[in-house]
Order: structure tokens, then sequence, then C-alpha cells
């Protein structure tokens, strides 16, 4: 019989797995001549995208708002299927620049701005410690939902959500700042990353099959129970978008490129254009996989809990111990799991290295210990900076998971996350297309799009009663999220008119990152015909 402890026990066994593969990662050649296999796991690294949110969260969301789950597997998608060439030239301008955030690239398009970089910093982290709690709270549910409804203990240990919280910050600790490697590429983490989207993949997989043959005995009958109850039919009607559907799917497209874990993925780690090749088309179909089987689960959760408190979040744990299916329950916990912790890591890694590269490090330059310093001896002062880093942040989110542990869905967290992360949109594209775009231009958009969010969506999560959000009259989080991006994006522009670049340097900023960073209005012409496969768009759309 499953309890908590065994379930604990089997999380150490698997991050002792975790360990070994990034200690080997580190360590051995293996793939790094074989660029078909680096490219893999490049791929699948990027999965680190699918958190616990994309593994419980988006049935939960399935089952109350039907399609409402839909915009965060397409956002992605869209962007890897159609926007190739964009993740390329951000990849490739960052990795001959040695770019190691995305604080420093908007920063470097607008003059290496100091302020930019900071302003940024600031912001991911804030923006991020919700999203890292939302794995703590993913964690804390596996362990409550089996130890509970397998008959087993029926509350887990004192303060276990802070022991896993701080074993995983130990574990970025470890394989993320082993030492100070200017491309900051982590071989053996991506390694692991990369092992923890194969198990997350495979055990969402695992139940998906489970509920269409073991609990509805094939996709007809799925079909038929979708098209035969009313409630169902309506739920998942392909006419009924949910409110809000478009500005989510927005923010999904921008979040796989501006949360500072996607951006660390996709574009630091990033070595060649192979690795991309791949990518563009096995990273959405990993999200489409998962997409696929979210419905089926969802009415199964539906289906088999009519009337019960069981919390919609919880069917993929719930569903197996339902059907007294303890081997699939362990499957699905350690999918849980994975996604969870690869997401903690990266993200601590991710942070850690913005908060020393752009707020430490100037520091220490500008008061002159780094010249004291020998170099040796200050990438030590760094590394410990980053490590001490990981963990504040880390305790930071465990301390967000407590005042919001209570009745907050896991999707409404995550996408206060994301619409944090794409504040950093309007002066990272607009920058990238528009050669008028000034420092003082971006850096308003910034304070405008970051402040609105944080009084609008941010401090409602954190002063409402029971942990849910308490929004001010007449603001949804649609509403919010769509205000604050508008905001962003129109100061950025109408700054930019007003307060354009004198100084030559800052006017030459936005030239020298063409053409590896800057897309003119023919490229873009022709990136759109080699798409469609039009040798000249604009004589073709005429």
């Amino acid at each position: 019989m499953l309890n908590t402890w065994s379930l604990v026990l089997i999380a150490l066994a698997y991050t002792a797995i975790l360990f070994a593969i990034a200690w080997i990662g580190d360590r051995r050649p293996i793939a790094r001549n074989h660029r078909k296999i680096r490219a893999a796991i490049y791929s699948l690294s990027l999965a680190v995208y699918c958190t616990s949110w994309t593994f419980y969260g988006a049935v939960g969301n399935a089952a109350t708002t039907g399609w409402g789950f839909l915009p965060i597997y397409l956002g992605p998608a869209l962007v890897f299927l159609f926007g190739t060439d964009l993740i390329r030239r951000l990849a490739t301008t960052s990795r001959d620049q040695r770019i190691t955030s995305i604080a420093d690239y908007v920063a470097y398009r607008y003059g290496r701005s100091h302020s930019i970089a900071v302003l940024i910093t600031i912001a991911a982290v804030i923006g991020s410690v919700p999203y890292i709690a939302l794995q703590l709270k993913g964690i804390s549910s596996g362990f409550d939902v089996i130890g509970v409804a397998s008959g087993g203990m029926g509350s887990r240990p004192d303060n276990l959500t802070l022991y896993v919280a701080l074993a995983l910050s130990l574990f970025a600790m470890l394989f993320g700042t082993r030492n100070m490697d200017t491309s900051e590429h982590h071989r053996g983490l991506m390694w692991a990353i990369a092992f923890e989207s194969v198990i997350k993949l495979a055990a969402f997989v695992a139940i998906g099959m489970f509920v269409i043959f073991g609990v509805f005995g094939g996709l007809e009958e799925v079909g038929a129970t979708l098209r035969e109850n009313d409630i169902f039919h309506d739920l998942f009607s392909p006419w009924r978008l949910p409110e809000g559907f478009t500005i989510q799917l927005i923010l999904a497209m921008t979040a796989i490129l501006c949360l500072p874990r996607q951006f660390h993925v996709a574009i630091v780690e990033f070595r060649d254009a192979g690795e991309l090749n791949m990518a563009r088309w096995l990273f959405p179909l990993y999200l489409a996989i998962f997409a696929t089987l979210v419905v089926p689960i969802a009415l199964a959760g539906l289906s088999q809990f009519s009337g019960q408190s069981v919390n919609p979040d919880s069917y993929v744990l719930a569903l197996p111990i339902a059907f007294d299916r303890d081997g699939l329950a362990v499957l699905a916990f350690l999918g849980g799991f994975s996604a969870a912790t690869g997401m903690v890591i990266v993200a601590t890694v991710a942070l850690a290295i913005m908060v020393s590269n752009d707020i430490v490090m100037p520091l220490l330059l500008r008061s002159g210990l780094g010249r004291a310093r020998g170099q040796a001896d200050l990438s030590r002062v760094l590394l410990w900076v980053r490590r001490v880093s990981m963990l504040a942040i880390t305790l930071l989110a465990y301390l967000y998971y407590q005042t919001i542990e209570a009745g907050v869905p896991l999707a409404s967290i995550g996408l206060l996350s994301f619409s944090a992360a794409s504040q950093f949109a309007p002066a990272l594209l607009i920058g990238l297309y528009w050669k008028g775009a000034s420092r003082m231009g971006a850096l308003s958009g910034l304070v405008v799009g970051v402040g609105s969010w944080f009084l609008l969506l941010m401090l409602p999560t954190l002063a409402g009663g029971s942990g849910m959000p308490a929004y001010l009259p007449g603001i949804s989080f649609n509403s919010g999220a769509t205000w604050s991006l508008v905001l962003n994006a129109v100061a950025v522009v109408l700054v930019s008119l007003v307060l354009p670049d004198r100084d030559p340097e800052l006017r030459s900023s936005a030239q020298d990152t063409s053409p590896r960073g800057l897309i003119t209005l023919g490229e873009l012409e022709q990136t759109i015909g080699r798409f469609l496969g039009i040798r000249h768009t604009r004589a073709a759309l005429v």
C-alpha cells in the first residue's frame, strides 16, 4: 500500500538518478560530437516549459473551462513552427556576443543599458517566484493526494515541502554553479532536464492510454461520451472558446522566449542551427501529445468524480488510485514531480545568473572590490553569489507558496508569471523590428508594464482573504494582463518617438545588431515568402 513515506523514498531515488545523469553529462564527452543526440537533448530540454501546471493544471483547467487549457500548448508550438528565424537570430546573436540572459539581450539592444538589465532582472525574480511556488504546490499536492486517497498516511511529514525546496536548490547549486563558464552552457544539467522531459511525457501518455482504453474502452466511447452528455458537449464545443482565450494565447507565445528559464534553454544553451531544426518539429510534437490527451483525462475525471469534492487539478493522480492502479499512480506522481523539479532547477539557475551578472557584479566592480581581487578570487565570489541567490529565490517561493496554498488553481498562478514575463516582449520585439526604438522608450515601457502588472495582478494574489485573488472592481486577470501589455507597448513607441536616442553610440546600437539581431521589413518579407513558397511576397500579395 502506498503511503507518504514510500513516496518520499521514491522521490529520493529518482533525484539520485537525476544527480547521476547530470554528473555523467558533465564529465563524459558523450554526444559532444554527435549532433543528432545533442539536438535531441536540446529539443527535450525545451520541454522544461511543461511544468506541474501543464501536467496537473491543464486537466483541471479543461475540466472547468473547456478549451481554456489549449492556448498554453498552442502558443509555443506556433512560435517554433513559424518563428524559427526569430529564434535563430536571437540565439546566434546571444552566442556571438556571449549574452547569458534575457536581461542581457534587451540591454544589449539598447546600448548595453544597465538600468534596463537591472529592471528586467528584478521583474523576472518577482514574476518567477509565483511560478516556482506553483511547482512546490504541485509537489505537495502529489504527496497529499496519494497519501490520503490510497489509505496510507493522511498527512505528509512536517515541512516536507520546505525540505523538497531546499533539495532542489542544492541540486541547482551543484550543477548550475560548478564553474564560471562565460558561455553559461550546463551540459550535465540539460541532460537531466531532457531525461525529466521523457519521464513526464511517458507518465502523461500512460495515464492518457489508461483513461482511453481502460476507463472508456476506446476512442469511440470517448467520442460518444462527449456527444451524448450535454454538459460535456457544451464544455468542449468547438465553437465555445472561453473568455480570455486570445490574451492567454499571446501570453503563452511571449512566455516561450521571455520566461528566464525558457530563454536560457532555447537561447543561451543553443549551439548550432541543427539543434533548432530538430526542435522546430520535435517540441511542437511533444506539446501536441500532451494537448491531445488532456480532454480524455478531464472527461474521465468529470465522469468518475461527479458529485465528489475532488480537485480537478488532481485528476491525473486520483484516477489511477480510484481504479486501484498503484503502479500507474506512482508513475503519475513521478511525472508531476519531474515537471515541477525541472522547472525549479532551471529557473533558479537562470535567475541566479541574472542577479549575479546584472546586479551584484556591477556593484562589485563599481565599489572597487573587483579591482582589488584577482580574477580567480572574483569568480569564486560570484559563484557563491549565485548559490546564495538560488537559495534566496527558492525560500521566497516557499513563502509565497504558504501564502497562496489554499484554494488557488494551478492555472491562475501560472498565468500570473506568464503575464510578468510578457512585459519583456515589447522592448525585445519592437526593438528587434524597429530601429527607432530608443533606450528611454524601452525603459519607460518596462516601468509602465511591470508596474501595472504588479498593481493589477500581483498584489491581488497577496491581498486575497484565503489565497484567492482580490482584483480591483472591474478588473479581471484577463483585462489586467491585456492592459499592462498594451500600456507597455504604447509607452515604448510613444516615448521612443518623443525621446529618440541622440547619443551616436546609442543610435548605432540598433544597427549593430544587424543582420544577426535586427530584422528589416525586406527580410521579414523574404521569410514569409520562403514559408509560403513565394519568391516575391509583396508582388504575390498584390
